[in-house]
């Protein structure tokens, strides 16, 4: 469980580096029948911020842990980009995307922390 969270730290510092905005971690690991203990949600401006902070996830999460993605999707359109970490799952969505799916509400019992923006 510790390693999870510090993938999560590693993964918000990843969104950090791009600017990415609006960064919640859901922690599911108290709940039965989820399929991760951890969801990290954010979003960027346009479908190349995107892709960047994918790119800067990615980057991260390999140089400072050792840890590459089981499965990356989304990426075509880079609308909504999901990263697969087994126990950690991303979620990098442009703003309309995000507000229409509302992942963050998925699970009303997962204990949500709200990360502030960086200016």
């Amino acid at each position: 469980m510790e390693q999870a969270r510090q993938l999560v730290e590693t993964i918000t510092k990843g969104i950090q580096e791009k600017k990415g905005q609006g960064i919640v971690v859901a922690d599911l690991s108290g709940i039965d029948g989820t399929i991760c203990h951890y969801f990290v949600i954010c979003q960027g401006n346009s479908p190349s911020q995107v892709e960047a902070i994918t790119e800067s996830v990615s980057d991260f999460a390999r140089k400072d842990l050792g840890e590459k993605p089981a499965h990356v999707v989304g990426l075509e359109n880079a609308q909504w980009v999901a990263m697969d970490y087994t126990d950690v799952l991303v979620h990098i969505f442009l703003p309309d995307v995000r507000e229409y799916y509302d992942l963050e509400h998925l699970w009303d019992d997962a204990q949500l922390t709200h990360i502030p923006d960086l200016d």
